[in-house]
């Protein structure tokens, strides 16, 4: 494996894509029609400093999950075939600083505590890759809460602290609803997706004494656990479609597309979860989970049709 593809890899490039996808289309599709005020120079440092900080999350995990990917996914462990381990902690610690460094371009030092939560991303990030994804669901959440501030520092960003906690006019409260929406759905699909995964590495992970869901209560439980929470976000969905349909003018296009996109594919995941057993199986819904979280997030296209 080359250097280039294979630091890509180390760095999950698919996943920064999806960041950054996250982060302009909450821009363009939900605050700038709300507020028509141009801010894309704090979006642009924004979402550098948010693919930087991921990109050194990956990279210490991978890092320190070195002998368990060698049993879960050896054909995808760089460190074994093509990257030095000590390159691993300098691009960690150089993409650290650079994405703090990021944050305090974008937001201003007026906004000092945006930028010390980033600083805290990135520690929980480290102390997740060291210890924390071991735990008993500790690392689940702590991802699908990184998960959902994707979403959230935008919203930080973009008003101050008086207005988000009083939302002072119609718009702010407007831009609060829609923006916790979607920080929510993030973070229940992660929780999902994160339990999944659990399942899935449950060899290499049992072998190095991880202390996840399935491994401490077993897969029987960890599926009720996943299927609880798509019950929950199932509901949730369909109660908002359901909303949706008492405007004066219903959003039928983007009900239409949540259905088929988001709901079913939910639906189809509750109904194989139970006969899932094999590596594989687990593999299969993890990757569908990934897929209704990247269709949760490009709904916000239809604020930008519909406003």
């Amino acid at each position: 494996m080359k250097l280039f593809p294979a630091f890509l890899r180390l760095v999950r490039w698919p996943n920064l894509v999806f960041i950054i996808l996250t982060q302009v289309l909450f821009y363009y599709c939900i605050y700038e029609p709300l507020f028509h005020f141009s801010r894309t120079k704090t979006l642009a440092w924004i979402i550098i400093a948010s693919v930087l900080i991921a990109a050194a999350g990956y990279i210490i995990n991978d890092y320190f999950d070195l002998n368990i990917d060698q049993i879960n996914k050896p054909e995808k462990n760089v460190f074994a075939k093509t990257i030095h381990r000590r390159w691993a902690i300098i691009w960690h610690f150089s993409f650290s600083l650079l994405g703090v460094i990021a944050t305090a371009i974008g937001v201003g030092l007026d906004k000092w505590y945006l930028v010390l939560a980033n600083i805290l991303c990135i520690a929980l990030l480290w102390f997740y890759s060291t210890s924390f994804k071991r735990k008993f669901l500790i690392g689940n959440v702590i991802i699908s809460i990184l998960t959902a501030w994707t979403v959230l520092i935008l919203f930080f960003a973009f008003t101050s602290p008086r207005d988000a906690i009083m939302g002072n006019s119609p718009v702010t409260i407007k831009f609060f609803q829609y923006s916790f929406l979607y920080a929510g759905f993030a973070f229940v699909s992660s929780l999902i997706r994160e339990a999944i995964k659990d399942m899935e590495d449950m060899e290499g992970d049992a072998k190095y004494g991880c202390k996840t869901l399935p491994i401490v209560a077993g897969i029987r439980s960890a599926k009720i656990y996943v299927a609880v929470w798509t019950v929950v976000l199932l509901a949730v969905l369909v109660i908002l479609q359901l909303y949706v349909l008492q405007f004066p003018k219903p959003w039928w296009l983007a009900i239409a597309y949540n259905t088929v996109f988001v709901i079913a594919p939910l639906a189809y995941l509750l109904f194989k979860l139970p006969e899932a057993s094999a590596v594989k199986d687990f593999s299969r819904l993890s990757d569908l989970s990934k897929l209704v979280m990247l269709a949760g997030i490009v709904s916000m296209i239809f604020f930008r049709i519909y406003f």
